[in-house]
């Protein structure tokens, strides 16, 4: 069970300056030449906060909200209109500003300046600046395409960072996880409770190196299985350990502490407006397996007659044919309920138990790694039926999957990993969007997905990549354009 943590005052400050900078319709923060994170003789714990911090708002809000509509868990709300233009594929270029300040000039910015801290006894925490920079380079890179980095995080010598190609960005990631391995394993002054995620448990934090790094060789089963298969095979020969509990920041609902996506849907300038509900794609999923987690995820509604309680959702992106319906939001326990304060605890998931399970499971089917697919199948159900509370998941895991693709019908490698995709696709729902709307670029499952009924792009095509952000258009003199929104970024598939 994932361990809960209180913030002290000073981890508190950063979250609340950080959260302050995130709401999406705020932009007279937006300096991109100048960070106020960025002290120059700053304590390296003391950055660590913000670091993590950073990343989660990233993970929890700016990525959250398109990850989980791009994923069909969510759509735009009949009684709202923040996020129609997610629904219609035609993000501005605006959008995504936040998150490129955060992952830039917050949490790339700070990690670097904790690797080059001098001092003894630092190197548990350096250990966890490099995870974070490859965490951080993957989720851009996912998202975006071709990035900065060669060039990146030095400006006064490249105030122009040039974009490096995707391939390159990955090999940089594999090369920080190695790095930050011997550092988490040496004896040193451990982060504490400065470190919000693992509360300085290196035990956990090698663990969250190797599920990174499956996670990375697995992103590569298209585009260079030879790579993946061989890499894989390399960790598994360290005999390596992976995560059996979320790596998560738990929010708490005062002092600007709270879950970043609930902090801007329920602030004052927003009203605490609806946005988004459930989408009819994820929730004719769930009922076609009798799935419990179904109400877990989204608000029931209890004042019906007809029947007593259900949830109520509305077809990908059709929010204007449905002007009176009600329609069921996101739970509190993901954090998109923004009525209701108990959205405020609902933690940001970077890696769960479940993606874990799902990731050692597809490795084994793929006859790149060694290990029970069946049981390590199962582990990942039950991780998220235990993190959902949906109860004793025996039924459901004997039952309940095989109208959509069950593990123990499966025959060849590729309906193994459709199986696998699949029910990793459910655990996914409201806690980590991007991550599933990343998995069904990279693997084309589920297969259920349909075009938003608001789509203004060509029929069948679907949203492949994020838009880089209007900062980098206005600044960066190497800014490579603008890229189809159904251009498929360099490991993902043309079409899904």
């Amino acid at each position: 069970m994932k361990r809960k943590y209180r913030f002290n005052l000073k981890q508190a400050l950063f979250i609340g300056l950080v959260a302050a900078i995130s709401f999406s319709g705020c932009k007279k923060y937006l300096a991109i030449n100048e960070n106020p994170n960025n002290p120059d003789n700053a304590n390296p714990t003391l950055l660590l906060p913000t670091t993590e911090a950073a990343i989660s708002q990233v993970i929890g809000n700016s990525f959250q909200v398109p990850g989980n509509m791009w994923a069909q868990y969510w759509t735009q709300s009949p009684l709202a209109s923040q996020y129609k233009a997610l629904d219609q594929y035609n993000p501005t270029t605006e959008t995504f500003d936040n998150a490129w300040l955060n992952l830039y000039q917050v949490t790339l910015v700070n990690a670097d300046l904790i690797i080059k801290s001098p001092g003894a006894q630092l190197e548990n925490v350096k250990g966890i600046a490099y995870l974070m920079k490859a965490y951080a380079f993957q989720v851009a890179t996912d998202a975006f395409g071709d990035v900065p980095l060669s060039q990146a995080l030095q400006p006064s010598v490249y105030p122009n960072p040039k974009y490096d190609a995707q391939q390159v960005v990955y090999d940089s990631i594999f090369m920080y996880i190695n790095k930050a391995l011997p550092l988490l394993k040496a004896s040193a002054v451990s982060p504490g409770s400065q470190d919000m995620i693992f509360n300085g448990d290196m035990t956990q934090w090698v663990a969250f190196a190797n599920t990174l790094e499956l996670r990375a060789y697995l992103r590569l089963s298209n585009i260079d299985p030879v790579t993946a298969k061989a890499g894989i095979a390399a960790l598994y020969q360290t005999n390596p350990t992976f995560l059996t509990a979320d790596a998560s920041i738990t929010y708490t609902p005062t002092g600007g502490n709270e879950n970043p996506f609930y902090n801007e849907a329920a602030s004052p300038q927003l009203g605490k407006v609806q946005n988004v509900v459930a989408s009819s794609t994820i929730v004719n999923a769930f009922t076609a397996n009798n799935d419990p987690r179904l109400s877990k995820f989204f608000t029931l509604f209890i004042d019906k007659v007809s029947p007593a309680d259900s949830v109520e959702s509305i077809p990908q992106g059709d929010y204007l044919a449905y002007v009176n319906k009600k329609v069921s939001p996101p739970s509190p326990l993901v954090g998109g309920k923004a009525d209701d304060p108990a959205s405020a605890t609902a933690p940001v998931k970077l890696i769960s138990a479940a993606e874990s399970y799902f990731l050692q499971a597809e490795a084994v089917a793929r006859g790149w790694a060694t290990g029970d697919v069946t049981a390590l199948y199962e582990a990942g159900i039950t991780a998220s039926f235990d993190a959902t509370g949906a109860g004793d998941p025996t039924a459901y895991i004997t039952t309940a999957p095989a109208g959509l693709q069950a593990l123990a019908t499966a025959v060849t490698v590729n309906d193994k990993v459709k199986a696998i995709i699949t029910q990793k696709y459910f655990a996914m729902c409201g806690f980590q969007g991007f991550e599933a709307w990343t998995e069904w670029r990279r693997t084309g499952y589920p297969t259920f997905f349909v075009p938003s009924a608001a789509s203004i792009i060509a029929a069948g095509q679907m949203p492949l990549r994020m838009r880089y952000p209007n900062s980098e258009a206005t600044s960066n003199l190497h800014f490579p354009g603008t890229i189809p929104i159904y251009q498929p970024v360099w490991w993902g598939l043309s079409n899904p």
